[in-house]
């Protein structure tokens, strides 16, 4: 396995600089989401509101990767390309943002309702949701890699929903990807050891159905293989010695993704 970085004061203080932009974006798409509107309007937004912060969109021509975020929508798992799709009551989508500032990368999606869900919407979305909690929950120095993927594995699977097992987590700082992969699915005790300092996102994407996947003819798009739904959200962390700092933490609720009664 590649050594992983364990990042400096400064280095870390750059991050969270980046990832704050990136959850600052986020915010402001929550806010704007609508039916009818286009994942198209959504990645000119995501565009033009990180230039205008001093910084770069990560996804644009990553891997030939065509636009500035990528937007899921309903069984959509991962890499959802903004075109002229629009959105429609009920639909459920997870906007990817990515930003570069620095020199460095922040890493943050959520899923959002448009409108009000379905029951079964609500419910891998919320499964999700609390699948990213329970990950970041277990991160300190000195536990493994495979308690995070246990327990979003036992809490998802417990829910009655999969664990997508082909995308995982990743290490972030000067790149994009970098080592550790971060399985969302594992076995407590087992895995790299946590130390203070390591820097990567938790990012769970949670099917309705099965956990298998297609990806499209376009090489981007993942599609889950029975077309059931598919949520996700993720954060971008550091481990502390006490536990760890969400770097991607956002300073109010997010707009149109609110828990339905």
């Amino acid at each position: 396995m590649a050594s992983v970085e364990i990042k400096t004061k400064r280095e870390i203080e750059l991050l969270r600089q980046a990832s704050q932009m990136a959850a600052d974006t986020l915010l402001l798409v929550g806010e704007m989401l609508r039916p009818g509107m286009t994942t198209e309007e959504i990645d000119r937004f995501v565009h033009e509101d990180t230039i205008r912060r001093g910084a770069r969109p990560a996804p644009l021509n990553y891997h030939g990767f065509p636009k500035s975020v990528c937007t899921s929508v309903n069984e959509v798992v991962c890499h959802g390309i903004p075109g002229p799709r629009k959105l429609e009551e009920g639909d459920i989508i997870n906007v990817d943002v990515t930003t570069i500032y620095e020199g460095f990368y922040g890493d943050t999606s959520a899923t959002f309702y448009i409108g009000k869900p379905s029951k079964e919407a609500q419910h891998v979305t919320e499964v999700a949701r609390r699948s990213l909690e329970l990950g970041i929950a277990e991160v300190r120095e000195g536990a493994r890699l495979g308690d995070i993927g246990a327990a979003i594995q036992e809490y998802a699977e417990g829910q009655g929903c999969s664990v997508v097992r082909a995308f995982v987590g990743h290490g972030i700082g000067r790149r994009f990807h970098e080592p550790p992969q971060v399985s969302h699915v594992g076995k407590r005790g087992q895995g790299l050891r946590l130390r203070a300092g390591m820097c990567f996102t938790i990012e769970p994407m949670i099917n309705l159905g099965g956990y298998e996947v297609d990806v499209l003819a376009d090489g981007w798009t993942a599609v889950t293989r029975d077309r059931s739904l598919s949520a996700q959200f993720e954060h971008t962390i550091v481990v502390t010695p006490t536990g760890c700092e969400i770097l991607t933490a956002r300073p109010r609720p997010l707009k149109n993704s609110e828990v339905f009664d």
